[in-house]
């Protein structure tokens, strides 16, 4: 496969100029749910489609512009398009190929027996896609849209478009990821109106392509890598189960509160500066401080209490201890005698130490015999330490085992911490951390461990370790 830099960039943007066809023609392999939605769709917005699958019976619905499957303005939209001379269908792939200028894949990809995904159908598709294209000379674009782990489009799909038809990936074809987000039931409508409209593509000419096909329906795609793209349909739909289960889990409990779980939630979905935001959905380090750590106890205790089971959210704080031993495993990993922390209350600009997640750390660093040489800009010497320990005596064991002696691992400047620690662990952004740090990088060789993306641009060297990038 040629070692072609994929295309990527961090949002939206003009591309530069590539001829493309004002209307490519456009072929789509599998004719389930998404790919019948997408033939019926392309075609109402002035396309070619070609329809193909191995199902005969999916190939005469299509070809006759009956639907498969039961969705709404599905059927009207396909037979407007037979009518039109715009919808047809066949189950010769390579011919489909060899006749459009794009090739949308959605094919099946169903669990395979270990768990994992099934690529059958994708390598199928893929050496009968081959065969079409190594009868043309033509740039075609191939363009996946299945749930697919994170490199499989490049890693299965490609190389076997590039073996099979003697093609060579970038000159003769483009390949892009652009997941669908269509809900059955107001899947056309979801078409016309995307929450999103997410493009992966290995170049500009293959992202300008789908960008055009895309514009009538949205102007502004968000254009990324295939493998964020490829992750991005995954993490969508983990979410969206999540969700599902929150809120189940709030309404088991409130009934046996005697609550209604409908008002809680109502007022619950309200709030979309914090509850229905980008707010707390960044990776990083984990979470802590007076409310979050002890209204997560609270709560599963009321459940319990009540006979109640509620997995997500008792499994929370499992989910959380595993963030900070993943962050101390990462400190172990460099072998550092002495360790520098950058940043020791539970957030930035606060002197709030109850049940900051570092303190685990250093804890448990502690207690292995290794030194450690802190540093916060909120919190000194005079910082009433002892008097938050009573708040959290049950809830914290880092602040407990550390509260007598926590004074004297701090430096009054952080520069300190830089120079003298074999490892640094930082925990808030602050510029000047970002600055220290990547000079104890640079010069000294330091090994960085950054739990919350302290940097604007992510330093390269092999010195530094993100937690979760």
């Amino acid at each position: 496969m040629t070692n072609l830099a994929p295309f990527s960039t961090a949002g939206a943007r003009p591309l530069p100029f590539h001829t493309v066809i004002s209307k490519p023609a456009i072929s789509v392999v599998g004719l389930g749910y998404v790919g019948a939605v997408s033939t019926a769709c392309l075609s109402s917005l002035g396309h070619r489609v070609v329809g193909v699958d191995i199902d005969p019976e999916k190939v005469s619905d299509i070809a006759a512009g009956r639907s498969p499957i039961h969705e709404k303005d599905l059927e009207r939209l396909l037979t407007e398009g037979v009518e039109d001379g715009l919808v047809t269908a066949t189950d010769d792939l390579a011919r489909a190929v060899e006749d459009t200028d794009v090739t949308f894949v959605s094919v099946g990809t169903p669990t395979a027996p270990d768990g994992g995904c099934d690529y059958r159908f994708i390598e199928a598709a893929a050496k009968s896609m081959a065969a079409g294209l190594a009868r043309k000379s033509k740039f075609h674009v191939f363009v996946m849209r299945c749930s697919i782990p994170p490199g499989t489009t490049m890693k299965v799909m490609t190389p076997i478009l590039e073996a099979v038809s003697g093609k060579t990936l970038g000159k003769d074809f483009g390949v892009a990821f652009n997941p669908e987000f269509l809900r059955e039931g107001v899947a056309v409508d979801d078409f016309y109106a995307p929450p999103k409209t997410v493009i992966g593509a290995t170049c500009d000419r293959t992202a300008n392509t789908l960008s055009q096909i895309y514009a009538p329906v949205d102007e502004a795609p968000i254009l990324t890598s295939i493998e964020t793209a490829e992750m991005v349909k995954y993490v969508d739909n983990v979410w969206h189960a999540a969700k599902v289960c929150f809120a189940n889990e709030v309404g088991r409990l409130a009934k046996s509160q005697g609550v209604d779980s409908h008002e809680v939630m109502d007022v619950f979905c309200q709030d979309q500066k914090l509850n229905l935001s980008p707010y707390y959905l960044k990776p990083g380090f984990a979470y802590g401080g007076s409310c979050l750590p002890k209204e997560v106890r609270a709560v599963a205790h009321i459940a319990k209490s009540a006979g109640v089971s509620v997995p997500m959210i008792e499994n929370l704080g499992t989910s959380n201890n595993a963030q900070i031993e993943e962050a101390i495993q990462m400190v172990r990993a460099t072998g550092a005698k002495r360790v520098g922390v950058l940043g020791i209350a539970f957030k930035p600009g606060t002197d709030d130490l109850r049940e900051s997640p570092i303190l685990e750390v250093i804890a448990a660093l502690r207690a292995e015999g290794v030194e450690i040489i802190a540093h916060d800009p909120a919190i000194t010497t005079a910082t009433n330490i002892e008097g938050q320990l009573g708040y959290v005596k049950h809830g914290s064991p880092g602040l407990a085992a550390l509260a007598k002696e926590l004074r004297s691992f701090l430096a009054e400047d952080a520069a300190d911490v830089a120079e003298q620690a074999d490892a640094i662990i930082v925990t808030q952004r602050h510029p000047f951390y970002a600055t220290l740090t990547r000079r104890a990088m640079e010069h000294s060789k330091t090994p960085v461990i950054d739990v919350v993306r302290a940097f604007e641009k992510l330093p390269t060297c092999s010195e530094y370790r993100g937690i979760g990038w």
